[in-house]
């Protein structure tokens, strides 16, 4: 874990601030306002979803500073676990608060029974992903944008003893 974090359960009344994490963090790559009016749908933190309990924040663990730096939501499918949304705060990228929450995904889906990851990358986040373990498989449509496609990523995680799931 990255010092000065801590990762727990995102509440309902966060919603709002972490589709607003969502927007600004997507945002990072230079899409146009279109663009990301288009992905406002698709990439908004529903309630329904933090109460499903699997929806996670990385939070600032100093009590005078204490924000959201990151946020995470998985769904669970089966074997497998969907990384449906994984953002940080803009300014830090590359603090290893990214690698945290990815750390806390491959956690949460051994614990749900998964032996894989799998998401649909923003293009732009395929290296990070990568380095996560992540390869890509196929393309997926965009749920946001018409005609457009995404990468398809996965990853088999390991069990407890170190062997492929």
């Amino acid at each position: 874990m990255v010092a000065g974090i801590r990762i727990r359960r995102a509440r309902v009344p966060e919603a709002p601030a972490l589709t607003d994490l969502a927007m600004r963090s997507k945002a990072l790559w230079g899409y146009d306002e279109s663009f990301m009016a288009m992905c406002l749908e698709e990439m908004t933190i529903r309630p329904e979803a933090i109460e499903a309990g699997e929806v996670w924040v990385a939070e600032d663990t100093a009590e005078e500073t204490r924000c959201i730096l990151g946020l995470l939501e998985l769904v669970p499918e089966g074997r497998s676990t969907e990384v449906r949304m994984i953002f940080v705060e803009p300014g830090l990228v590359r603090s290893g608060i990214g690698r945290a929450l990815w750390r806390h995904a491959e956690v949460r889906a051994r614990a749900l029974g998964a032996g894989r990851l799998a998401l649909d990358a923003d293009p732009n986040a395929v290296p990070f992903y990568e380095r996560m373990g992540m390869r890509i498989v196929g393309e997926s449509p965009s749920g946001s944008i018409p005609g457009r496609t995404l990468p398809r990523m996965e990853k088999r995680l390991a069990d407890a003893r170190g062997r492929a799931a």
